[in-house]
């Protein structure tokens, strides 16, 4: 899902031209209210170089970098194999209000958390890296593109920001079937994802990336980032997929997340220390520990239902 053969040409001007500006100006306007960075904004941290490094972090970030100092990211994804079109797209994980939701408060971290914490985040989970300089001229002009983005979708046209989705995904009331996962995953998934889940590279040479982005194996996102939880997969899977045509259906989409996050991946240190409120930890997160009685598998495939009735009836009592 790797978008660098898939006509960027409009998204290029737009980085280029409205956004450059915009996203400069919207860095020193929309920062969260506890700040420690310097508020110059070094020239190089344009929206524009934003904008690549969301649609060639593995180039630009990657562990293949020639830069020792700027290996960041420690997979082969790129921020846009699941930010879509560079997040430009209305609908699931668009990023063009994301800026609005900044800043929140994170049950993972346990506090408050602005855009840049946000990034990192990502970084660290979904990339598989390391947090990059909160001061750094990635990190500024990562978030000055999507700064960007939030003050485009203000005078977007209601046209413009509806979402030509599928319907959004009903979770069904049952345990995930990683068998019929796989048989889903092979009908409609391995043409571009490939039958080992491994993705399709653009060159021999991981430094170029992928065509199609790995959805286990040692190049895809860990067991510490959102999408590992069937639930979340599932309904980016319903909404966005196959790619340009998503039709599956609910339980499709549920089996076929089950079946995904069950192979291997890169192992995350240290998750024991994430929700420090563990009430607050959803119900599909699926790692250790949990404030409840259910067995880890639960957590992983479902049921979800009998999880959340639980924490309802604690909250009743």
């Amino acid at each position: 899902m790797s978008e660098r053969n898939i006509s960027h040409g409009v998204i290029l001007v737009l980085g280029a031209t409205s956004l450059l500006g915009i996203g400069v100006i919207l860095y020193g306007l929309n920062r969260g209210p506890v700040q420690e960075e310097s508020a110059v904004v070094p020239a190089a941290a344009t929206a524009a170089y934003g904008q690549q490094l969301l649609r060639e972090t593995t180039r630009l970030l990657g562990p293949e970098q020639p830069d020792p100092a700027m290996r960041y990211s420690g997979n082969g994804l790129d921020c846009a194999s699941c930010h879509l079109e560079s997040g430009t797209t209305p609908g699931t994980l668009s990023l063009l209000q994301s800026a609005s939701r900044y800043p929140r408060f994170s049950g993972r971290d346990g506090g408050e958390g602005d855009l840049r914490d946000r990034i990192n985040g990502c970084m660290q989970r979904s990339m598989n890296g390391k947090p990059l300089p909160r001061d750094s001229v990635e990190m500024i002009a990562m978030e000055s593109y999507i700064l960007g983005l939030g003050q485009q979708y203000n005078i977007m046209s209601d046209e413009k920001t509806r979402a030509f989705e599928p319907p959004a995904f009903v979770e069904p009331q049952r345990k995930a079937s990683i068998d019929a996962g796989k048989v889903v995953y092979e009908a409609k998934c391995q043409v571009c994802h490939g039958a080992d889940g491994l993705g399709l590279k653009q060159t021999a040479d991981l430094l170029d990336g992928y065509v199609f982005p790995p959805l286990w194996g040692p190049e895809s996102y860990n067991n510490g980032a959102g999408m590992t939880r069937v639930l979340t997969a599932a309904r980016f899977i319903k909404a966005r997929m196959p790619l340009g045509m998503p039709d599956l259906t609910d339980d499709q989409a549920y089996d076929v997340s089950a079946y995904i996050n069950s192979q291997p991946r890169p192992i995350k240190a240290e998750l024991e220390v994430d929700f420090p409120e563990l009430w607050r930890k959803p119900v599909d997160s699926p790692y250790l520990p949990y404030a409840d009685p259910f067995p880890q598998e639960q957590h992983q495939f479902g049921p979800f239902q009998p999880i959340r009735d639980y924490y309802e009836q604690l909250n009743a009592e």
